[in-house]
């Protein structure tokens, strides 16, 4: 019977010792639990720019409820302005186009009416005045028309 009674003393001992060990095991979980959680701190009426500063001001309740909905302001507010960016890019884009496209109209137009000048009659005849190697006169007669007789059958 002594065996038996120690068997029991040592069971009731080792049940003992790993009920101490569990209740250390959720004291300390219960602990570290109320460590890392942090205390609410009541909303008050008083905000301040040292409040906001500090940061105090992302700890409350209702910002840490609306965090998703914050981002998704914030997301949209950098579309938008790097929307309103590449708009205005692309503004300055078609300015400069433009600037180019009247450049190049005005030195067609100029162009055109150099050689335009350059072809008149006048300009030729005078041209031709200048270089006396060339064999080419006014005409003193009017131009007359040729008839041909068509001569091809179908």
């Amino acid at each position: 019977m002594n065996n038996d009674e120690t068997n029991t003393q040592t069971n009731t001992g080792e049940a003992i010792e790993q009920d101490k060990e569990k209740d250390t095991t959720q004291s300390l979980r219960a602990i570290i639990r109320e460590q890392t959680t942090e205390d609410e701190m009541p909303l008050t009426k008083n905000i301040t720019l040292r409040k906001i500063l500090g940061g105090d001001i992302l700890s409350a309740d209702i910002i840490r409820k609306q965090i998703w909905l914050i981002l998704i302001i914030v997301l949209f507010i950098v579309v938008y302005i790097s929307n309103r960016y590449k708009c205005q890019q692309d503004l300055i884009l078609i300015d400069n186009l433009t600037e180019q496209l009247k450049d190049a109209k005005y030195r067609a137009l100029s162009s055109s009416s150099d050689l335009t000048q350059q072809t008149r009659e006048s300009k030729v005849l005078e041209k031709l005045k200048a270089s006396s190697d060339s064999t080419l006169h006014i005409a003193t007669q009017p131009p007359y028309i040729i008839n041909v007789p068509n001569t091809e059958q179908r």
